[in-house]
């Protein structure tokens, strides 16, 4: 049974609004937008255009770049209230960035995306840029989303993969075979590493945080170059991540964002 007018609409519109919030810190144009979202520039336009109206989104006059609205951090604010664990997860990040010298960060699964919502730098100068406050990788892509596949159940793992394709945007390396194979490693060690596969050079490493129901819902995460996640460093920060993450799970007592 196909979906109601209603109910596409307001999936373009979700689909938009993220575009939007991964672009926000510089905004996006609207042709960025249609390409982000698969649709067409004229329908985006006249989607912002409606939002605008509403204080959902806000475009700069003089650059015409659009930026999520006011109307949206009004309402957030009273949603953090049932949602927001940023404020136990910060300390965690801190922790991470001042004992390892590397960027930190704390993700949250939103459907089949990871979502950062904290970022902090240690002291190492020299930092990978992949992972932002705002940016969304699928499930698979970057090590907070391998991470949290891998912890899902088989089931939900099988049906992930059978209808996702990833190798269109992140390559072969992204293949149904090789997440396996990177699933099975981050189950033996409890932890995920990201070997370069966004970002030649990047690496990244991450831990699971379970929610109440025992799912994973939330990841640590830590990035950096490539001599910084060194094999024989490698067990030294996933103890650290593991450490962080244990006792973030035990700390939150609040559903997932799922």
């Amino acid at each position: 049974m196909s979906s109601s007018p209603n109910a596409h609409l307001v999936g373009r519109v979700g689909a938009v609004l993220r575009a939007l919030s991964a672009a926000n810190e510089t905004g996006a144009a609207t042709v960025d937008l249609a390409r982000a979202t698969d649709l067409p520039r004229p329908t985006v336009h006249r989607l912002l255009s409606s939002l605008a109206e509403e204080g959902f989104v806000d475009r700069d006059r003089r650059t015409g770049r659009w930026f999520l609205g006011p109307e949206l951090y009004l309402l957030g604010q009273t949603a953090g209230h049932r949602y927001d664990v940023t404020h136990h997860a910060r300390a965690s990040v801190h922790r991470l960035a001042a004992k390892t010298g590397e960027s930190a960060f704390f993700s949250a699964l939103r459907g089949a995306e990871t979502v950062c919502l904290l970022r902090e730098d240690g002291d190492f100068p020299i930092r990978s840029f992949v992972l932002y406050e705002g940016a969304r990788f699928p499930l698979g892509v970057v090590s907070a989303g391998l991470v949290i596949l891998s912890f899902l159940d088989d089931a939900e793992v099988d049906a992930y993969l059978e209808h996702t394709d990833l190798t269109a945007r992140w390559g072969r390396a992204h293949s149904p075979e090789a997440i396996r194979a990177r699933i099975a490693r981050t189950r033996q060690h409890g932890y995920a590493v990201n070997p370069g596969l966004v970002v030649e050079g990047s690496w990244g490493m991450a831990a699971a945080v379970f929610d109440r129901d025992g799912q994973p819902a939330w990841a640590l995460t830590l990035t950096g170059i490539e001599t910084r996640f060194r094999p024989d460093r490698q067990p030294e920060l996933g103890a650290l991540l593991l450490h962080e993450a244990h006792a973030l799970t035990r700390t939150l007592d609040t559903p997932g964002f799922r």
